[in-house]
């Protein structure tokens, strides 16, 4: 049979599809006023960003969808549709809010397959002056909401298992570099943070891990993750994986006493990761300069870097101290039900080209 007359795979509406897929939905459904119901019992307020955004966000290796806005007079103007609702819920902190979550729809390009989606719901939320170890214990919590609201005792993904009810384990990234790749990954990063790509690239190759001649040290720094230290996070109880090298926390302010690394976590259930919290920086000086340098990565990589948001960056200097997460919440819902890919609990999938 030609690849013309391949048929196609059998759409998400189909009546036999969607009868298979429906548990799920529904347990998502239960899991989401759950998480709502949660945080209004600790104060929060429920915001609604506009997914329209002048840029999208400031990571190398994010992708946005683009388009533009076309105004009365017929002018144009190149918008995107964020990547996060990060940019503003934090003008939001500027303007005085102090409690704040958002169940935000975003949208990134180049991303699919069973853990990616190109449109999903990202859970962030932000405590203006709380540590970001409080954070840690809001993704517990939320863990375990989601546990009791599908009806399970066990989060699972791929055969793997992780008890939402336990304590979760908390590893520095140095640390589980060490454990999981044999890495001494703080000898590569210098006492101000600069780091040494070429000392990291010899250390890959050792735990036999391929390195490109063009990688720079954030390309290495992701394989070795990607390829040794994330499938052994998360298994039999969560992992809150902990003080990323400041190189690799675009916006999160520098660990106090070792500004070799920044106060960043991410928690990881079954080897997936579900969240991304931060200490927030809040130095706009600081953080033009990373915003700055992750575009010219981005431009080295990709040929195309996205505009610098200036009116977040005015915002951030009347951002008071704060700390905050983002959760994508289709992950979690995935491992709560035991749904082995993601368009098992959205609504209504992308189609795929």
């Amino acid at each position: 049979m030609s690849p013309a007359s391949t048929p196609a795979a059998t759409p998400w509406w189909d009546q036999g599809q969607h009868r298979d897929r429906r548990p799920f939905l529904t347990l998502r459904g239960a899991i989401l006023r759950a998480v709502r119901r949660w945080f209004e019992d600790q104060g929060f307020t429920e915001v609604e960003a506009a997914a329209l955004q002048v840029s999208p966000g400031n990571e190398a290796h994010l992708h946005a969808f683009s388009t533009a806005l076309i105004g009365p007079d017929g002018s144009r103007a190149p918008m995107h549709l964020h990547t996060s609702p990060e940019f503003a819920c934090k003008k939001l902190l500027a303007a005085g809010e102090t409690k704040i979550f958002d169940l935000a729809r975003v949208w990134r390009n180049r991303e699919r397959g069973p853990l990616h989606h190109p449109e999903f719901t990202l859970l962030e939320w932000y405590r203006a002056g709380a540590p970001y170890e409080t954070l840690m214990a809001d993704c517990a919590a939320l863990l375990a909401l989601a546990a009791e609201a599908a009806g399970t005792r066990m989060l699972t993904w791929r055969g793997g298992a992780c008890d939402p009810f336990a304590a979760p384990e908390k590893l520095s990234v140095a640390e589980a570099y060490a454990r999981h790749a044999g890495v001494d990954l703080l000898a590569t990063v210098g006492p101000g943070g600069a780091v040494d790509g070429a000392a990291l690239a010899a250390q890959a190759r050792a735990a036999g891990v391929r390195v490109a001649p063009d990688d720079d040290w954030s390309d290495v720094f992701s394989k070795i993750m990607v390829e040794k230290v994330e499938p052994q996070l998360g298994f039999g109880r969560p992992t809150l994986l902990m003080e990323y090298p400041t190189a690799e926390a675009a916006l999160a302010r520098p660990k106090p006493g070792d500004p070799r690394v920044a106060e960043r976590f991410e928690l990881y259930a079954c080897g997936v990761e579900l969240a991304n919290a931060f200490g927030e920086l809040t130095d706009p000086a600081e953080q033009r300069r990373r915003f700055e340098a992750e575009m010219a990565q981005k431009l080295r990589i990709y040929g195309e870097a996205y505009p610098i948001d200036e009116d977040f960056l005015a915002a951030l200097a009347h951002m008071p101290p704060a700390s905050g997460s983002a959760l994508g919440f289709d992950r979690l819902v995935m491992l709560a039900t035991g749904a082995p890919r993601i368009e098992q609990v959205i609504w209504t999938p992308v189609a795929a080209p």
